[in-house]
């Protein structure tokens, strides 16, 4: 019955009906952010002793601000100097900086990794994220703090999305008292999803740091708790900390999404398979009906390979490079022989893994290379909007009164121009390609 409901569900939320508000929010899930010492080398400028993450993100920027929430996983600790990368992470805060300048809204931090610095660690992270407004959960300075981030409550746009995080362990260091950082326990996360529940979200969101690394396929564990957590009320389950990426599902018919591993999103990590990762685009879609009920569903989910590039020059840069840009633009990146072979490589063998094993979701594989076009005489009054309800930056009116924002991906493009034609007084809109 319940699965007959649910299918149905996603049918009418694709057929228009008479008398329904329909909303729609857009997610980007990255994978694990590292920050290995080859990649605190590269970001570190002799001339002026500080660090710029800010050129390592820009390809990524379009797709990450282009949503309404992304989330990733911080698998590095921000306690300060000496900073260091593998095996007890400390990275700078400048990391931040560029994270954020990039459009990342929450940051999970329950990862083996979390008590690399102790105590004063965990608890300088923290501090770091709230300095920043970066949303957070998975670490928490004390049993009185943690009611306040878990389950972490995101409302956006109408959306109510309850978020929580935990980690199969710490590599064996201790969690210092007062200091908690959840651990995946199934009856923990049974209590906590009942309580995500009572907040009444629009979707529950499980972040579990999970599985043997370097397997492209889940275990038997990682697939037994991602069922406990759907079956307990999860609609959503993103897993990290395999480095490699392992396969996902969007279950239609059961409003559920589930990716077991997004492998690395960054890092210094040069092996095949570790070298690059994958962002899940979702979109979940609401309809609230004339007497203020309302339904939600997963309306739309896909992926997006991305690939981290280390230039084989003596600056040795790091870039994370979007898979579609580089293929529709093969000749605007400079890449050696080299570089193209271990490109191709990681782009093969990763639509080799997802073609076999994956289920119901297809890979995003257009660049971000529209713009929204419009007419508008407060341009004020368009980047407040832009501002609070989506956070891009990538205003260009040089034409001014005609205003172009991107670049964007088509489905974010095509979702703000319905948003400006509804919500701004604006004399004409339109998508256009770069």
């Amino acid at each position: 019955m319940r699965i007959l409901l649910v299918a149905s569900l996603y049918a009418f939320f694709n057929v228009p009906a008479i008398g329904q508000d329909t909303t729609r929010l857009s997610l980007l899930f990255l994978g694990d952010i590292m920050q290995h010492d080859s990649q605190i080398l590269d970001a570190y400028d002799k001339e002026t002793g500080t660090y710029d993450y800010r050129p390592c993100f820009q390809h990524t920027k379009p797709y990450i601000e282009g949503v309404d929430v992304a989330i990733g996983n911080l698998e590095v600790t921000l306690a300060g100097p000496p900073y260091k990368g593998y095996p007890r992470f400390s990275a700078p805060d400048e990391l931040l900086v560029a994270l954020k300048d990039a459009g990342l809204d929450v940051i999970v931090t329950a990862n083996n990794h979390s008590v690399d610095r102790g105590r004063a660690g965990l608890e300088r992270t923290i501090d770091m994220l709230d300095s920043f407004r970066i949303a957070h959960t998975g670490t928490f300075k004390s049993a009185t703090e943690k009611p306040t981030r878990h389950p972490l409550l995101i409302e956006r746009r109408g959306f109510r999305l309850a978020i929580l995080n935990y980690t199969y362990g710490t590599n064996g260091l201790p969690v210092t008292s007062p200091n908690i950082v959840n651990m995946l326990d199934t009856a923990a996360i049974r209590k906590d999803i009942q309580e995500a529940k009572s907040l009444n979200p629009d979707a529950i969101v499980v972040f579990p740091h999970w599985g043997a690394e370097y397997q492209s396929l889940p275990s038997t564990t990682q697939k037994q708790v991602a069922d406990w957590c759907f079956r307990h009320g999860a609609q959503l389950v993103i897993g990290s900390h395999p480095h490699v990426l392992q396969p996902m599902e969007w279950r239609k018919e059961k409003n559920q999404l589930l990716a077991y591993s997004l492998g690395n999103f960054v890092s210094g990590q040069r092996k095949r398979y570790t070298d690059g990762g994958a962002v899940i685009r979702a979109e979940l879609v609401k309809v609230t009906f004339p007497d203020g009920s309302a339904m939600t569903a997963i309306g739309n989910a896909g992926y997006m390979l991305e690939w981290v590039h280390r230039t084989n020059d003596a600056n040795k840069d790091y870039y994370v490079l979007p898979v579609p840009d580089v293929e529709a633009r093969p000749d605007g990146y400079e890449m050696d022989a080299a570089s193209r072979d271990a490109f191709r490589v990681f782009v093969n063998d990763s639509r080799a893994l997802f073609a076999k094993h994956n289920i119901g979701i297809a890979e995003l594989d257009k660049p971000a290379d529209m713009f929204v076009e419009l007419h508008a005489t407060d341009t004020l009054g368009v980047k407040m909007y832009l501002q609070e309800n989506s956070g891009i930056d990538g205003l260009n009116n040089s034409a001014y009164p005609t205003l172009r924002i991107g670049p964007l991906t088509p489905s974010d493009a095509r979702v703000l121009r319905s948003r400006i034609e509804a919500e701004l007084p604006v004399d004409s809109v339109r998508v256009v390609r770069e």
